[in-house]
């Protein structure tokens, strides 16, 4: 009887793994723009309280800097555009199993995510900087040491906090499931400090009622990083489309207008 349960986990462990490897094969070589273009309609995937990239007002509406650029870019191809909140930290999951066809939410360009998905050409520069409340006398990267931090599950300050502790290593850190979350716990002393995206910091602090509580701290070593639009890798009709979208949209102004409108200033990046 033992023997035979043995074979049986066995065996279901082998369809798991067959059934992930099938996936994963389907989500790097099935092209989907046609299908696409038939249902006219989009899925995108997001974390809907990242500000002020996609996240719902207080009527429940769903605004946001990427949600306006996702929408003009498929308006061109005469395409609605249906947005889905997900689990963040399962972001390319939902990409595979395609319940979404694209992650667009401040989705930052990294070695690591590059292994698992295709990236449109970025549009938007960003970097990862440090929250902390004023009154801490915390004013540098380095006395982290002596704190505890926080980020996001799945966010790049957690990808870019792994690999260069020499810049910032803090005493203990805590993962959160959306930003928002961390907030709380640095207003309760739970924690000290926050590492995030500079675009997200900027725009939360300065629409919090006490904004003046808060210290942005930069370090010249964080390099730049850049968001663009995460997609399956055997959808290169799909990237190719969003990339000539984005152009045009540079070209006639659009783009211009929506980094005045959010952030005050022109802050798009279209690399090749």
């Amino acid at each position: 009887m033992k023997k035979k349960w043995i074979f049986v986990l066995l065996a279901t462990l082998m369809l798991v793994l067959t059934g992930c490897e099938s996936v994963q094969k389907r989500a790097n070589t099935q092209n989907t723009w046609n299908k696409i273009a038939q249902k006219k309609q989009v899925v995108i995937g997001l974390d809907d309280s990242f500000v002020p990239m996609g996240f719902e007002k207080k009527n429940g509406q769903l605004t946001g800097y990427d949600v306006d650029l996702a929408k003009e870019v498929f308006k061109l191809y005469g395409i609605n555009v249906s947005f889905q909140t997900i689990d963040w930290s399962m972001n390319v999951t939902e990409l595979r199993n395609g319940t979404i066809d694209l992650l667009w939410n401040g989705y930052s360009i990294t070695k690591q995510r590059e292994k698992k998905v295709a990236f449109s050409r970025p549009y938007l520069r960003n970097r990862q900087v440090l929250v902390v409340k004023k009154n801490s006398g915390i004013s540098s990267f380095s006395q982290m040491k002596k704190y505890e931090l926080g980020m996001q599950t799945g966010s790049t300050a957690e990808q870019w906090y792994e690999t260069k502790q020499n810049i910032l290593h803090a005493k203990k850190t805590v993962l959160y499931d959306t930003i928002s979350n961390s907030f709380l716990d640095l207003n309760a002393g739970r924690i000290q400090g926050i590492l995030l995206d500079e675009v997200y910091a900027n725009y939360y602090i300065a629409h919090m009622a006490k904004s003046k509580n808060y210290k942005v701290i930069q370090n010249d070593a964080v390099p730049m990083d850049l968001f663009a639009v995460g997609m399956r890798k055997g959808d290169k009709t799909l990237r190719k489309k969003v990339n000539q979208g984005l152009e045009k949209l540079q070209k006639n102004g659009k783009l211009k207008q929506l980094n005045e409108k959010w952030f005050n200033k022109n802050s798009s990046y279209l690399g090749k």
